[in-house]
């Protein structure tokens, strides 16, 4: 009986030693991925078109365009929501000159009786508009929290770049605004939960 719980107690240190083995490769893995994940993002983005510039590389390059007063081009702005809160553009629309800079403020407001936190995710039509549709400030580049009843205004300072093709002479652009997943902010003491 005493020999058999040795070789008990031995098997089942060899069972723990393979499982660290394993759970020490399952997290060499994870932290792989998870460094491999920069790099990969930004090919993705290169490869998708879409946020290739930093903020200061797009006002350098908002700046250095010429404004093409020959030619103007309709802006139409469009809000939707996903939840229960406000948001819309102040103006709808707006002619421009390209090459000219601009600023849009659109509203927001949380109507609910708790703290969010939210995020704008922007759109384009025509499609080929987009690559030519620069934003140089965007409320869509960061996530916002906002506490119940709260109002805030955020601009969208862009530039339509003057090679946009010809033909395309209204560009919509459309956000829609969407809770951040997983934020949940705690209950403050003292505030009932429904």
């Amino acid at each position: 009986m005493m020999k058999s719980r040795w070789s008990l107690k031995a098997a089942l240190q060899r069972e723990n030693l393979h499982m660290a083995g394993k759970l020490v490769v399952v997290v060499a893995l994870m932290g792989g991925f998870g460094y491999a994940m920069v790099p990969l993002y930004r090919s993705m983005c290169v490869a998708l078109g879409i946020n290739q510039l930093t903020q200061a590389e797009r006002k350098e390059a908002v700046a250095n365009m010429q404004v093409d007063k020959s030619r103007l081009v309709t802006v139409e702005f469009d809000a939707n929501v996903h939840g229960p809160w406000e948001f819309k553009p102040a103006v709808s629309h707006l002619t421009v000159h390209p090459g000219e800079m601009t600023t849009v403020m659109y509203e927001f407001r949380n109507t609910q009786a708790r703290t969010m936190s939210a995020q704008a995710i922007p759109s384009y039509a025509p499609r080929q508009a987009e690559a030519h549709f620069n934003k140089v400030e965007c409320f869509c580049f960061n996530e916002y929290t906002l506490e119940p009843g709260e109002s805030k205004q955020w601009p969208v300072i862009f530039v339509v770049d003057g090679k946009l093709p010809k033909d395309v002479k209204t560009i919509t652009l459309s956000y829609t605004f969407v809770e951040v997943a997983g934020k949940q902010v705690k209950v403050k003491a003292g505030e009932a939960s429904s």
